[in-house]
């Protein structure tokens, strides 16, 4: 059944992997709510700066807020964005003189609070929309080949730290004789390696993630210096040297403990782990904390411990289980004891999971709408659900366990702290003879060891056969009655050796899987993994994602900003068609200004503000994005330069491109245009 299951488990892994690497650049948490100038809009004059506002805070560098000319070239002053206050959410560039008309590129780049890189592009027009040329370099901040590295290195660090503090508290709180078990060991000690690797990768990915995309990068000294000047860059660092009092917990754990016999001195050392153990597995759980989304936003005081807890419970519960696993398929006999204990410490893992969970959903999302409504609540009701299913089958493994009698052969029996207590094993390797040892003793060993071994003609083992062949001397079968000096080969020794731990190896499986409620445990926790490892990638995709709250807000933040938009649209466009008298200024009204039905007034004024009679106005209006348009207007002559209309429906809302044709005399004429937000 396991030969069936593990293949499964191993997909569902792989699965979660790529889900994780789709993922990229989902979560831009800081999101664009405001802009002055606002975009696609016209200003008459030349705006001495630019500023942006986030919807929380954000870290900028000097490339952070870039503005293009039609041309392409950069026209801000190339210096360090200030800080207009507004917690550290608003920016501002300065902008050079003189800038003549035309449309412009406003391009930002900067890293949310949470960490995260945040990119985009927007546009505005000084005196009249103009073609542009500007070309924003794809940077492919959070996204690419970088961005897919850095989200695998991320889902590794957290499977890292789950198997290493899940795994090291199984063994010191629950199974203390599988310090001693070469299975848990490696489980152990490959989780430490693979946090540790999974780490550097991320320091040295940092800075391509969150800046130029570019792998090249990744071994840049300028770049990784920058980084480690950063609150995300402090935090790996932290956890890398924290690691390093992990690997000392370990070996002690493995080493030191696992040979201690005496019971007084393993409770001492049991509660100096312990202590340890806790500090350091609680500040390996901070520096995620510090930097990632508990140390923004609401609550941020609060938010950080209760996060520290989650990610505890998390690695106590799903590190554990998977310790529980490898015992189960890979180790000697568990006993019920170490199961139940087990049972317990998951028991309370989920309910601190279901409290800090609680909170974090509430702070993270906020409201129903966001939950249902947005990408983190949705994914958020996928890891509920899921956990709900875990739940479920961790119930089924706790009926396994109820059932669960003491296996046959168990190592050890209860020692007074309840644990299990270190026994040989029942198949000790058969050792060499001291040096000066007889031959009558060489010969015992041989033919007491040749006693397991099969394949000998006529029944007789194959050990006394080769003595034998050796000596030319009888060798009876018997190794109690007989003592038959045979001179003893060392490799046939290692041989025999080599297989009598085989058959008490096959001989323990076997007893082992007979079992029908240990079979029964192990396909229960089996299942309860596989669900667990999808959970994780879940959990993962979730750290990556902009919170519902933010989300929502930075739709709001968006909709008061087209609010403050709504109403007659004014425009105000110069002419000038080189004619006599070619000169003046068009005020063209849109009223009421949004889709629908609306009407159109348009004054046509000569330099000195009075009204200027011409022969000819026309108007078009063109919704590019939507591939709308031109829709004409059928302007009425009303009085002295001034034109209108009623009934010109607007089909979407949207920026418009407003186009007026001025006609002078019989020859000369223009058309110039602006782009208005209309709806």
């Amino acid at each position: 059944m396991a030969a069936r299951l593990l293949p499964v488990l191993l997909a569902v892994l792989l699965a979660g992997l790529a889900v994780l690497a789709g993922a990229g650049s989902a979560g831009a948490h800081a999101a664009l709510t405001g802009s002055d100038p606002q975009q696609d809009s016209v200003v008459e004059q030349a705006p001495k700066e630019v500023s942006l506002t986030f919807s929380e805070q954000i870290a900028v560098d000097e490339d952070a807020i870039r503005v293009l000319d039609p041309a392409g070239n950069r026209v801000d002053t190339e210096e360090t964005p200030r800080s207009l206050g507004s917690g550290g959410a608003q920016y501002a560039v300065k902008l050079r003189a003189g800038l003549p008309d035309g449309t412009f590129t406003v391009a930002y780049q900067v890293v949310s609070a949470d960490s995260h890189p945040v990119a985009g592009a927007f546009t505005f027009s000084i005196g009249a929309p103009s073609e542009t040329s500007a070309a924003v370099p794809d940077q492919a901040s959070g996204g690419g080949a970088v961005g897919a590295l850095y989200g695998i290195a991320r889902y590794l660090s957290y499977a890292g730290f789950t198997l290493l503090v899940g795994g090291a508290a199984f063994v010191l709180a629950c199974w203390p004789r599988g310090a001693g078990v070469r299975p848990m060991q490696r489980l152990v000690a490959f989780s430490w390696v693979g946090l540790t690797a999974a780490t550097l990768a991320m320091l040295l990915l940092r800075g391509p993630y969150a800046g130029s995309g570019k792998l090249g990068d990744v071994f840049d000294l300028e770049v990784l210096g920058g980084v480690l000047e950063t609150k995300t860059g402090a935090a790996l660092v932290s956890r890398l040297l924290l690691l390093a009092a992990a690997a000392l917990f370990v070996a002690v754990l493995f080493g030191a403990y696992a040979r201690r016999e005496d019971p007084k001195e393993r409770r001492d050392l049991t509660f100096g782990l312990a202590i340890g153990g806790t500090v350091v597995a609680a500040g390996l759980a901070a520096t995620w904390a510090l930097s990632e989304h508990a140390s923004t936003g609401l609550q941020a005081g609060v938010a950080m411990p209760v996060d520290v807890l989650h990610l505890l419970a998390v690695a106590a519960w799903l590190g554990g289980l998977t310790a529980l696993l490898v015992a189960l398929y890979r180790g000697p006999a568990v006993e019920r004891a170490a199961v139940q204990r087990f049972s317990r410490v998951a028991f309370g893992s989920v309910v601190v999971l279901a409290l800090t969970g609680l909170y974090q959903s509430w702070r993270q999302v906020g409201s129903w709408s966001a939950l249902t409504g947005t990408s983190y609540g949705q994914l958020l009701l996928v890891k509920i659900g899921l956990v709900a299913l875990l739940v479920a089958v961790a119930g089924l493994s706790r009926r396994w366990t109820g059932r669960l009698g003491e296996a046959p052969g168990d190592a050890g029996s209860p020692g007074p702290e309840g644990e299990g207590a270190s026994a040989p094993d029942s198949a000790e390797p058969v050792t060499d003879s001291a040096p000066d040892a007889g031959d009558g003793e060489r010969t015992e060993a041989v033919v007491a060891a040749a006693e397991t071994s099969e394949g000998a003609e006529g029944g007789r083992p194959a050990a006394v056969q080769g003595a034998e062949a050796e000596t030319g001397t009888p060798v009876a079968e018997s190794a109690a009655t007989a003592r038959v000096p045979v001179q003893a080969d060392p490799a046939r020794e290692a041989q025999l050796r080599r297989q009598r731990e085989a058959a008490s190896a096959a001989t323990r499986k076997k007893r082992r899987d007979g079992d029908s409620e240990r079979s029964g445990l192990r396909r229960s926790v089996l299942l309860e993994a596989g669900i667990a490892v999808v959970v994780l990638a879940v959990t993962t995709v979730l750290t990556t994602t902009e919170p519902g709250r933010t989300e929502e807000e930075a739709a709001a933040g968006a909709s008061a900003s087209a609010a403050q938009q709504q109403g007659p649209v004014s425009l105000t466009v110069p002419f000038d068609t080189g004619g006599k008298d070619g000169k003046g200024t068009v005020l063209l009204d849109v009223d009421p200004g949004r889709s629908g039905d609306n009407a159109l007034h348009v004054y046509v004024q000569d330099p000195a503000k009075e009204p200027l009679d011409v022969p000819e106005v026309k108007v078009a209006l063109t919704l590019k994005a939507q591939e709308l348009g031109p829709l004409t207007a059928p302007l009425e002559r009303i009085s002295e330069g001034h034109w209108s209309t009623t009934g010109v429906q607007i089909p979407l809302a949207g920026s418009w491109t407003v186009a007026v044709t001025v006609r002078t005399s019989d020859i000369d004429q223009v058309t110039v245009s602006k782009n208005a937000r209309i709806g």
